[in-house]
């Protein structure tokens, strides 16, 4: 990074340069041994991490737009994937950052605990995060990692919508009581999606997430997008466990 870029001019360039992609500042917070981020490239630790992610439809209309052209990669096991990495990284290099990614494991990087600190979000009782304004309908795609440790300013005091929400409709709405407030029943679920009874949440979005009544819920086709990935990466996962049981 160049030492005279501040997190105001970062944000700015991110506006600047994301924004036609649908990807947006999800907010920054300065890093503690605790966090667990990883060194920077050049062995560095990291002092500040910049959040980036999406929500409504901007980022899906370009991703689609871009799925449509000749120079598109769409052979990778999971292309949303690969198309925010390549954009992020590509950003990362312009202001000398270092880019980390949610899906880049095992191990995963603890995105969901890194978007508390930065974001003003709240664990909502399907265990994902919900946003005061987009509800359960975004997500991080990215961060930047500096060695400087940034102005930036603090997240937005933000009651989460769940703790004025009586009724609780996501945790009534799954056909299968896959979510109970505390845990997710995976199998449960990816059975059902699975099966005849399940082809709603498959081309709708989970019944249960639909359910919340804050935020704009993705366009069909985002959400069978996402609803397809999650069922590749739950059998993945648990072919591999399968394997490493059967070496033991």
């Amino acid at each position: 990074m160049t030492a005279d870029l501040s997190y105001s001019q970062i944000s700015a360039e991110i506006v600047s340069k994301l924004n036609d992609r649908g990807l947006i500042l999800r907010g920054a917070f300065h890093v503690d041994a605790k966090d667990n981020v990883p060194a920077l490239k050049d062995g560095r630790a990291v002092r500040t991490l910049i959040l980036i992610g999406n929500a409504r439809p901007a980022m899906w209309r370009a991703f689609s737009g871009a799925r449509d052209t000749d120079e598109f990669d769409n052979t990778g096991a999971d292309p949303l994937n690969d198309w925010s990495a390549e954009i992020i990284s590509e950003f990362a290099k312009t202001i000398g950052a270092t880019p980390y990614f949610p899906f880049t494991g095992p191990a995963f990087l603890p995105f969901q605990t890194w978007a508390l600190r930065a974001d003003t979000v709240h664990k909502s009782p399907l265990g994902i995060l919900i946003h005061p304004k987009y509800g359960l309908w975004h997500a991080y795609r990215g961060a930047l990692g500096f060695a400087e440790r940034l102005d930036i300013p603090g997240p937005l005091a933000n009651a989460s919508p769940c703790d004025t929400c009586a009724d609780k409709p996501c945790l009534s709405s799954c056909p299968v009581n896959a979510f109970d407030g505390e845990e997710y029943d995976v199998p449960a679920c990816l059975t059902h999606v699975q099966s005849t009874a399940g082809a709603d949440c498959v081309e709708e979005g989970c019944r249960a997430r639909r359910a919340c009544p804050v935020g704009e819920p993705y366009h069909a086709d985002q959400a069978r997008f996402h609803m397809e990935a999650f069922i590749r990466a739950s059998i993945a996962s648990i072919a591999s466990k399968w394997q490493r049981r059967r070496r033991r």
